[in-house]
């Protein structure tokens, strides 16, 4: 489990394909913290970490991961957000993020409003996930408030701080990026799919 707080901006040292996994070397200041079988999430993705060297750790996505996530995008040198499962106990800062990508969205809009800026993405809404007006999305793992909420569009403003503490200082029109809806939405949103299919 995860809040959506982003704790560093890692650095892909390395790709490897086997078969059908990627094997992703990210290069962390929050390295030495880490121990194999952690989890981590990178990007909003919930991924093991399978070996560390140095200031640098592995993690392997399998297909299913790369089919639904901005993952097989990845080019050496490319930021990734990075946050650690969280600690029983702590403040829960963001929301609650399972790290478990639903879907990809392409960003569509990038403006600079006067000391804040905003995003805009569209996303398939034939997979029937949905956002709400200033309810809770996960973008590339940053927990973030909805604004202009539509069926298959939705928008986000960004503070200074996660603008540059984020990757979102790298996106522009096209960026793919992971999308996990809030929970509580998705479970909402079954049931009224299970009531009329009765």
């Amino acid at each position: 489990m995860f809040t959506g707080i982003i704790e560093d901006i890692g650095t892909v040292s390395n790709l490897k394909t086997e078969l059908d996994n990627l094997h992703i070397t990210v290069k962390s200041t929050m390295t030495p913290e880490l121990k194999i079988d952690q989890s981590v999430a990178h990007n909003g993705i919930c991924l093991t970490v399978v070996a560390i060297n140095s200031n640098e750790y592995t993690v392997t996505a399998i297909k299913e991961t790369l089919n639904k996530t901005n993952l097989s995008t990845l080019k050496i040198g490319d930021q990734i957000n990075l946050e650690r499962a969280m600690k029983l106990g702590d403040r829960l800062d963001g929301h609650m993020v399972q790290g478990h990508v639903d879907q990809t969205a392409v960003c569509t809009h990038v403006e600079e409003t006067n000391g804040s800026w905003m995003f805009s993405f569209d996303y398939d809404a034939s997979l029937n996930n949905i956002t709400i007006e200033k309810g809770s999305i996960t973008i590339n793992g940053t927990s973030l408030t909805v604004i202009n909420s539509k069926k298959d569009s939705f928008s986000v403003a960004i503070i200074p701080y996660t603008y540059n503490h984020t990757n979102f200082n790298t996106f522009k029109k096209g960026t793919v990026v992971n999308l996990e809806f809030d929970v509580l939405g998705k479970y909402v949103s079954r049931l009224l799919e299970l009531r009329t299919l009765n």
